[in-house]
């Protein structure tokens, strides 16, 4: 049997979409996942605002330079967790959170 041009065509055409649709339901699920995660990630970080702000409170007052001293002067028990006490964490972290509120509005 010989196919005809117009019936090749229709078969490649009907391939194209499906093949066509096949990706579109691939970036379809990827997107509605990972949309569903950052939508929960950010009501989390939404939550997690108010004490962001009081780690920051904390960082610029006058109570972090106290603790540093102690800190410095050894006077704070060895295996105490002190991550707050590197500028360099609070400040990477609030700059990071400065960049998210930029990007998002609540």
């Amino acid at each position: 049997m010989i196919s005809t041009g117009k019936k090749e065509n229709r078969m490649n055409k009907q391939e194209r979409a499906v093949e066509r649709i096949k990706q579109m339901e691939e970036i379809l699920d990827e997107a509605t996942v990972l949309l569903d995660e950052l939508d929960e990630k950010l009501s989390e970080y939404e939550r997690l605002l108010p004490r962001i702000k009081k780690l920051e409170e904390y960082y610029t007052g006058k109570l972090w330079k106290d603790d540093l001293a102690l800190d410095e002067a050894g006077k704070l028990p060895k295996d105490l967790k002190r991550g707050v006490l590197s500028q360099d964490g609070i400040y990477n972290m609030l700059e990071k959170s400065r960049d998210v509120n930029r990007h998002v509005t609540f």
